[in-house]
């Protein structure tokens, strides 16, 4: 009885009372429903972005740090280095920008700047042509501090001829010997390997050096494995 009568109280002012809680809670729930997959896909398409976003900046870093070093550092030449004709010389003046250029040596062996006009730079070091100008521009400026940096050294310069995959002249680096210009050249498939030989003018007169490429990569005849001059011919018959 007491059941029946609870029951048949509902659509009294009790029952009332009920529905119209349940109401509300009924369609509340049901809007939550609605927007609980509009949230997550909205939480999901953040974190996404942020993600790309990361990754993004992550090969942004990746492309910078596999970029190779700039020309100009990789061609600058050592203190010890002597200039000669062909090379290019880049020249500052500091608070000077009309006397602030890049220059090439003559065949002469000179260059040419304003003010100044013709200067011996051939057979010097960068710091002695650096000391050289300074003392020329004395004369027309107080204090002047210049810098000169060798960035295209074309005076040192040899050549590689015969059966080889590169001919033609190629930039000495310090110390190159006979072993590593040919390692940069590469050979063709005719190429006598025990064969080559090194052209190289000495007081005037032309000497042959022979080179047996076999036999230096063995480690035998390292006496064949010289050090380059500039001017040098290499030859792969």
């Amino acid at each position: 009885m007491k059941r029946e009568e609870s029951e048949g109280l509902r659509p009294g002012i009790f029952g009332s009372a009920y529905a119209a809680l349940k109401t509300p809670l009924l369609h509340g729930c049901v809007v939550v429903g609605h927007l609980l997959p509009v949230v997550l896909l909205l939480a999901g398409g953040l974190l996404a972005q942020s993600d790309a976003g990361k990754s993004g900046d992550g090969a942004a870093v990746t492309m910078k740090s596999s970029q190779p070093a700039g020309t100009a550092e990789a061609t600058q030449a050592a203190p010890d280095y002597v200039i000669g004709a062909d090379d290019t010389l880049r020249i500052s003046v500091w608070k000077e920008p009309d006397l602030t250029e890049t220059l090439p040596v003559r065949p002469d062996g000179k260059i040419s700047m304003p003010l100044l006009n013709d200067i011996p730079a051939a057979g010097l070091t960068p710091l002695q042509l650096k000391d050289s100008i300074t003392e020329k521009l004395k004369k027309y400026i107080d204090d002047p501090r210049v810098t000169v940096v060798v960035t295209a050294m074309n005076s040192r310069r040899i050549f590689v001829t015969g059966e080889v995959a590169h001919t033609g002249p190629m930039t000495l680096l310090p110390n190159m010997t006979m072993l590593q210009a040919l390692a940069q050249a590469g050979f063709t498939q005719f190429a006598n390997l025990k064969a080559i030989y090194l052209l190289r003018v000495e007081n005037g007169k032309q000497e042959k050096y022979p080179f047996n490429y076999k036999d230096v990569i063995k480690g035998n005849h390292p006496e064949q494995n010289i050090a380059l001059k500039p001017g040098d011919t290499v030859v792969v018959p």
